[in-house]
């Protein structure tokens, strides 16, 4: 298949429409629902086979579970702990892959300290557990790609973490996990599937299927931009909506195997100065652990894992959410962390496959799929890690029913296709200082921008050369580049500015205000290139200043249900 531009520009998502409504146009292979991680992979998966491919979503790309999660690429020493050896070896084996060979540019090695806090038993029974971890990671198709872990007395754990308080550990065992910015590798994998030909279209909602008898033959959809109605066919769809699966099987008269039960998890951001130490650090809980990860000038800490049965688009954090995160954190803390010292809160929903009696934090994370009726694949659980090996499933799934009409689907290659972005990747790192010199822009950024996009930095610095005024740092969130907020449009299928304050640049979350400052500038940037008038600028900054507005109210709220109650007044803008 040739190789196609990448871009998910304004012009591209109406080409992709166009194409996948066109009743003259060769029916599609594979039709994905849900542009999530796992959706996202599938669409790359069943592309890269040969399949012609289409991907709708009804919001913007990574919207819901896949941009909210602790942003780690890991084994999960949880699930070690559960005995659920088989998942922990994929997943360690799928850090390995995207660390050293699929998006080295986006995952990046992260120090954790697992603090002893008892003398004696502990120190041998958790070194056992990561000495498995780390072997469990030296077998698979790629190199681990990080250090192995590593027992430290209280002293070095003093010089390594300052800001832990000494008399609530033992010692400390350092070990290697991986990081990644959620939202970033959902758009890369997407653009990935678009520049081998698949067919990308945002902010279209699937409200119903085709059927011919039995079989599922396509979907029936709603462009929410124009407001428009299409039926799209397709050989075979598959569901991959996560918290919304429960919804999709309604659709097919409520047959299929999956049930999925949504589990909240928060998360915290505080300034990386209000804590001082080289790594980052796990913290048992009386459920599970915490984790408090570095990221950036910031930390990440979280998460919660309670169940959630109110509005699944926005879910809530509450005061109490917030609260016990700090409370578990504090406790081996000098300086304990309070309120005022959080930039920002998010709220995510995993969607685990319920049918047990036990609570959401001992749910396995392992994924299924089924085909409740021919022409239509459905797959839910798993996690952020193993997005690739769940996509792989769900295309073999689709594959029976493809090979029953004519040749053989050849076999996943996707542990072998490498995400935008990765191919030069180390080269652009070696010529940073010169990418400096010939751009202006200080080493430091160029760091950033190489962590962003890998050797799609070219596509960034030929926009700066073109329009010098977008080198500037974007005002109220300096961290990022004007000319980040014009590419997010031209290139990465921004359409709204929730869409560039909270996925592409994670402005709503690693500033005090919020990305107050920062809307009413991007906004603009975002309407020369979206054709906005005035008003609909102002509309986007007005919708953008209420959801900031409700996410804030609902955080001081004692309930989830009066959390939830607060958010969702300000609802999706249209």
């Amino acid at each position: 298949m040739d190789r196609r531009p990448s871009a998910l520009s304004p012009d591209a998502r109406a080409q992709a429409l166009t194409g996948l409504a066109d009743p003259h146009v060769e029916e599609l292979d594979v039709l994905v629902v849900g542009g999530g991680v796992v959706g996202a992979g599938v669409a790359l998966d069943a592309v890269t086979r040969g399949l012609s491919t289409g991907l709708l979503e009804q919001r913007d790309l990574a919207s819901g579970t896949s941009s909210r999660s602790s942003k780690l690429i890991h084994g999960g020493l949880r699930y070690l702990e559960m005995l659920d050896f088989g998942l922990v070896r994929e997943a360690l084996q799928e850090r390995g892959l995207l660390l050293t060979r699929l998006a080295p540019h986006l995952v990046r090695p992260v120090p954790f300290l697992y603090p002893l806090t008892h003398r004696g038993w502990e120190r041998p029974y958790v070194g056992s557990g990561l000495l498995l971890y780390d072997a469990m990671a030296r077998f698979g198709p790629a190199e681990p790609g990080l250090p192995r872990h590593r027992h430290l007395s209280r002293k070095a754990v003093a010089r390594i973490a300052p800001d832990f308080a000494p008399e609530s550990i033992a010692g400390a065992i350092r070990y290697y996990d991986c990081q990644v910015d959620d939202a970033r590798l959902v758009l890369t994998l997407a653009r990935t599937a678009a520049s081998h030909g698949a067919r990308i279209a945002t902010r279209v909602k699937v409200v119903g299927f085709l059927r011919e008898g039995e079989r599922v033959v396509g979907v029936r959809a709603r462009d929410l931009e124009e407001g428009r109605d299409v039926e799209i066919r397709a050989r075979v769809v598959v569901n991959a909506a996560g918290v919304w699966t429960d919804e999709i099987q309604e659709m097919v008269g409520g047959r299929g195997a999956l049930h999925v039960r949504a589990s909240k998890g928060i998360h915290l951001v505080v300034p990386r100065d209000r804590i001082r130490s080289e790594a980052g650090f796990i913290v048992r809980t009386e459920t599970s652990v915490l984790f408090v990860i570095p990221w950036g000038r910031h930390w990440i800490l979280g998460t919660t894992d309670t169940p959630w049965a109110l509005d699944r688009a926005h879910p809530a954090a509450s005061r109490a959410d917030i609260d016990y995160v700090l409370d578990h954190v504090n406790a081996i803390l000098r300086e304990p962390l309070d309120h005022d010292d959080v930039e920002g809160v998010y709220a995510g929903l995993r969607p685990l496959l319920s049918g047990e009696s036990e609570p959401t934090s001992r749910i396995s994370r392992e994924h299924t799929v089924v085909t409740p009726v021919p022409g239509l694949v459905m797959i839910a659980g798993g996690k952020l890690t193993t997005y690739r090996v769940m996509a792989r499933d769900a295309v073999d799934a689709a594959a029976h029913s493809l090979s029953t009409t004519g040749a053989g689907v050849r076999p996943s290659i996707t542990h072998r296709v490498p995400l935008l972005g990765a191919d030069g990747f180390e080269t652009r790192t070696n010529q940073r200082v010169r990418l400096s010199r010939r751009s202006g822009l200080h080493v430091a950024r160029i760091d950033h921008l190489l962590g962003r996009y890998g050797d799609l930095i070219d596509e960034l610095l030929a926009l700066v050369e073109r329009r010098p005024e977008l080198a500037a740092p974007l005002e109220g969130a300096e961290d990022y580049l004007a000319a980040e907020v014009v590419y997010a449009v031209t290139h990465e299928g921004a359409r709204h500015l929730d869409d560039v304050l909270t996925r592409r640049a994670r402005i709503s979350i690693e500033t005090f205000d919020r990305g107050v400052r920062a809307a009413p500038v991007a906004a603009a940037l975002m309407g020369a290139e979206l054709g906005w008038d005035d008003a609909r600028v102002a509309d986007e900054v007005d919708h953008y200043l209420r959801r900031v507005e409700a996410e804030r109210r609902s955080q001081t709220m004692p309930t989830d249900q009066e959390a939830d109650e607060a958010r969702v007044k300000a609802p999706d803008i249209v």
